[in-house]
């Protein structure tokens, strides 16, 4: 068996089409989505993200801005701008970049964004929302995964997913969509023992651990459908994940590659958030 690629660049291509013209009628009737992104100090990685997000959203006609403060920006200085994004009505989104310097309090921070332009979908009302299924804003790399699954139409419902990684930003909600999918959802993390035992038993595998290549074919059900979230840099400065891809392509059924998998579908999901939020801010259907 060969696996499948769920390819999530091309897919982001196709929605991004879309979201183009989804743009364009809200201009039309004088709406243009806008996105403010506040970046704190001057992490490489960081900025490399950010810039990624401006040039995507001028691909599909948002307008956006990149809030650059200093490393040295206090956390109240941080917490006044985003008060000042909170009362302008041309700001539809607002999202800060994390991590944030060590100074100041990352749950300070995501608590003070509206829930309305929480487009990152990390406000705790948000969270709560995603929690008892109700319609939200989704954190993006798990509403990206959900939405490459169902690209390819891959059963969701009565499966056992296996979750590997307890994040806030991805194996949690990761999990919780899943679950409102109807698949049966374990969570495992750097404490689980007998950790092969039970990515062996999943249907859907999603791993989030941040190291490379530690999942190889002997944690993997043959037929399985494995999402590679991990992104790294190896010292030749190319990308992997941290599922061995050729390996375990020979036993999945289908399964991301990194680079060019889960990574594009992130930014684009924040985009779909940011018409939504747009939309919703307007009282537009």
């Amino acid at each position: 068996m060969t696996a499948e690629i769920i390819n999530g660049k091309e897919l982001s291509k196709e929605l991004k089409q879309e979201m183009k013209q989804d743009v364009l009628k809200l201009r039309e009737k004088g709406l243009t989505p806008h996105l403010s992104v506040v970046l704190v100090g001057n992490n490489p990685a960081s900025k490399s993200y950010v810039s990624g997000k401006k040039k995507a959203s001028q691909e599909v006609g948002i307008s956006s801005e990149i809030i650059h403060l200093e490393e040295s920006t206090s956390e109240k200085e941080l917490l006044e701008v985003i008060q000042k994004l909170n009362e302008d009505e041309q700001v539809h989104g607002i999202l800060v970049q994390l991590p944030l310097p060590e100074h100041i309090e990352e749950q300070h921070v995501i608590e003070a964004i509206r829930p309305e332009k929480d487009v990152d979908g990390f406000h705790p009302v948000n969270i709560g929302r995603m929690m008892t299924n109700q319609d939200t804003f989704l954190p993006c790399t798990p509403y990206g995964i959900i939405t490459m699954l169902k690209s390819k139409q891959i059963e969701i419902a009565g499966k056992h997913a296996v979750i590997i990684g307890r994040s806030n930003i991805v194996g949690k909600p990761v999990g919780q969509l899943l679950l409102n999918e109807h698949a049966t959802v374990t969570y495992c993390h750097s404490r689980t023992e007998n950790l092969k035992e039970m990515t062996k038993q999943a249907d859907i595998l999603v791993v989030a651990i941040g190291k490379p290549h530690v999942i190889t074919s002997d944690y993997v059900k043959k037929g399985a459908v494995v999402i590679d979230v991990g992104i790294n840099r190896l010292d030749d400065g190319s990308l992997t994940g941290d599922v061995d891809f050729q390996e375990v392509s020979d036993k999945a059924s289908y399964i991301t590659p990194v680079p060019r998998g889960v990574g594009p579908m992130t930014i684009t999901m924040l985009l779909e958030n940011t018409i939504k939020a747009a939309k919703g801010l307007a009282n537009i259907d």
